[in-house]
């Protein structure tokens, strides 16, 4: 089974790389673009086919290590 880990800055947190981002799209002349946000996948190979047993542990590995809560929320997808 595989985890695939979406975590992204909250709303109303300072993105600097999303800004700097937009900001090199806007001197590329790239309109239309109103917001970038930055934010960073993770994707792990587990060893179970048991998706709460796996959804449990990846919600751990969260909780303690791929994301910090403070700022950051997390969205994971288990396939």
């Amino acid at each position: 089974m595989k985890a695939i880990v979406n975590v992204s800055l909250k709303a109303g947190v300072l993105d600097s790389q999303g800004k700097a981002v937009h900001h090199a799209l806007d001197s590329l002349n790239f309109s239309g673009v109103n917001d970038v946000r930055v934010g960073k996948q993770i994707i792990l190979k587990l060893d179970t086919d048991n998706k709460e047993a796996a959804m449990a542990d990846v919600t751990k590995m969260c909780e303690e290590l791929l994301a910090n809560t403070v700022i950051e929320d997390y969205e994971i997808e288990l396939v």
